[in-house]
């Protein structure tokens, strides 16, 4: 058996017709406000999609950006001018953050309602409760590629790979709300010896580490799903963080790397950014 490829372009391209019918819907365009604080290079790729996704929407697009040695009142200062700014629905913070800045302080600093990486604490509380606000985009993404499937999640055995608070954590949370089993596997679990025997459980697997080949593709279960997050350089090539040969002769489906949950993650981003015009503007409409 062959696996399925799962590709994020194409699931994001119909998403996207349907963010389109959305926007038209609005009052006016909303604004997304991208903060960069120096230069990374991953980082100018990501701005790079956005920009291109968001003109591609008819989405407004603005970029701050702050030298590496901009200090923390610097960058509290320009996000609260955002937040105040009612043109502006949206505000993502490009991580990484020079040492200097506290990361868990600028993402509270963020207003609830302009969080579009949901990743403000009151927005992640959401999600416990069932009642999420805004999904972090890529733990959005891989459940928007799983939802794809059309697999029936109630009871399913889900293992999550990785327990970082954008991915595996609010993933858990997720699965959870879907009556899901979950497992969330982390180094603790791989120094302990037992990662392969809750990976060969999984009918549901995701693997968001950034170790090229963690996963070893007899390791997967037959039928089982699997969503590849890592994204890792090996020689001249990028690759994820399963051996996706071997995974994608026993898997039903499988994303690609890259090609699978990375595209649909910026799109994930400009739905949030659409739900957060909405919001905003019921919030505005109560006065």
């Amino acid at each position: 058996m062959k696996a399925k490829l799962l590709e994020g372009k194409l699931l994001g391209d119909r998403i996207k017709e349907e963010l389109k019918k959305e926007i038209e819907r609005l009052s006016s365009s909303p604004t997304l406000a991208a903060v960069q604080v120096g230069d990374n290079f991953a980082t100018e790729i990501y701005l790079k999609a956005q920009k291109k996704t968001a003109e591609g929407l008819g989405i407004n697009y603005r970029l701050f950006k702050l030298k590496t040695t901009a200090s923390e009142r610097e960058l509290m200062g320009l996000i609260e001018e955002l937040n105040q700014d009612s043109s502006i629905q949206g505000i993502i913070v490009q991580m990484p953050l020079p040492p200097q800045i506290e990361r868990q302080k600028i993402i509270k600093g963020v207003s609830v309602l302009k969080d579009v990486e949901g990743m403000h604490p009151e927005n992640l509380g959401y999600i416990i409760l069932g009642k999420p606000r805004f999904l972090p985009c890529t733990a959005e993404a891989v459940f928007e590629l799983v939802k794809s499937t059309n697999i029936n999640l109630y009871g399913k055995e889900v293992v999550i790979v990785g327990h970082s608070e954008i991915v595996g954590k609010p993933l858990s949370l997720i699965f959870l709300n879907e009556f899901s089993t979950v497992t969330v596997c982390h180094i603790g679990t791989s120094e302990a010896g037992h990662l392969e025997e809750h990976v060969k459980r999984a009918e549901i697997l995701i693997v968001a580490v950034g170790k090229a080949g963690l996963i070893k593709g007899d390791w997967i279960k037959e039928e089982a799903i699997v969503i590849d997050v890592g994204i890792n350089k090996l020689g001249d090539k990028i690759v994820g963080d399963v051996e996706f040969a071997g995974a994608s002769e026993r898997a039903s489906f499988i994303t690609p790397v890259p090609g699978g949950v990375g595209p649909l993650t910026v799109t994930m981003l400009m739905r949030n950014l659409i739900k957060a015009a909405k919001l905003q503007q019921i919030k505005e409409d109560e006065f």
